[in-house]
């Protein structure tokens, strides 16, 4: 061990301990947004604390250890970034909304946009998502942006550091990061609009009729009540779900949607659990299974409730996700 690789000692230890376990849900939720994928924010947030371990030693003071913390964060991030495409979701990628009726096909090449579950955000989940403006439309709108840019506009406008701080984070002047500043906000409006996807009601902000409609949603799946699905969703509702690249528009095309291309057949082959994901109301899809009554993950639906309707649903095949959101493997 060379060093600058030594271990802190035994109270230096402690205290990066202490500050390991206070900044972890707010780190990863940066991570998350710079490279928009759970896992990958797992990972890399990994990294960042054998880092931060490493270098605790000689960590002197002269910037906070938030900010010093931050700077390893973000480092690692455009690190991991330069060999990685943006991660859409299927409304992102351009193309115009999809036919209903034409058969699936998973495209398992484009590294698609995750969700990410409050769960996995430990105890500080909702002081975390609060100050960290995890929503599912702002995850998808920030990919558009070029990672440099994508970090600036983190930094300036969702983590509220200064110009100053912000230029030293990155290594560069104060007018080139108000730069990246200025071209990120414009991408990011831009891209926003034309995505048409609105942030939602948090999970946490439900009325009670809110809640019934995601109560609901939940219910009428488990009935293989496809009029009900429909009844909850908004008339121009959006529906997608990666890795599948088509997109929907309407209640009605995602109820032929649901009522064609869903292997479900009747009431009971589906088990849903309510969860929150991105500070949003979501739902665990279970399938049963051909052996017996036995469900196993199938899809995570992340629900925009706007207006007393679901106007948004982003339906995530990732068995990954049901476990960052502390879902179990299987019901019975």
């Amino acid at each position: 061990m060379t060093t600058d690789e030594a271990a802190p000692s035994t109270s230096t230890g402690q205290c990066f301990e202490e500050l390991a376990t206070g900044m972890r849900a707010e780190l990863l939720a940066h991570c998350y947004r710079m490279l928009g994928s759970p896992s990958d924010a797992e990972d890399v947030l990994q990294e960042v604390y054998l880092r931060a371990w490493r270098g605790f030693h000689g960590f002197e003071g002269r910037s906070s250890a938030r900010t010093w913390m931050y700077k390893i964060a973000t480092n690692a991030c455009l690190n991991a970034l330069e060999s990685r495409g943006r991660r859409p979701l299927p409304t992102g990628l351009g193309a115009p909304e999809s036919d209903p009726g034409v058969p699936v096909v998973a495209d398992e090449e484009t590294p698609w946009l995750g969700p990410l579950p409050d769960a996995a955000l430990g105890d500080p989940a909702e002081v975390a998502a609060r100050r960290e403006s995890v929503g599912l439309a702002m995850a998808a709108a920030l990919q558009h942006l070029p990672p440099r840019q994508r970090a600036t506009l983190i930094l300036r406008d969702v983590l509220v550091f200064s110009a100053a701080e912000t230029a030293e984070l990155l290594d560069t002047t104060v007018p080139s990061a108000n730069s990246a500043l200025a071209r990120a906000r414009k991408t990011l409006a831009q891209a926003q609009a034309r995505a048409g996807i609105g942030e939602g009601r948090r999970a946490a902000e439900l009325t009670e009729h809110e809640q019934h409609v995601w109560a609901e949603f939940c219910a009428a799946f488990e009935r293989h009540d496809i009029d009900g699905v429909v009844k909850v969703l908004a008339a121009d509702a959006i529906w997608e779900m990666p890795p599948f690249p088509g997109w929907y528009r309407g209640a009605a095309a995602i109820g032929v949607l649901t009522s064609t291309q869903c292997p479900a057949q009747r009431a009971g082959d589906l088990r849903m659990i309510p969860t929150v994901c991105n500070g949003l109301p979501a739902a665990g899809m279970y399938l049963r299974q051909p052996e017996g009554d036995v469900w196993r993950p199938f899809q995570l639906d992340v629900l925009t409730l706007e207006g007393g309707e679901v106007a948004h649903v982003a339906a995530f095949f990732l068995p990954d996700a049901f476990r960052l959101a502390g879902l179990p493997a299987e019901v019975r």
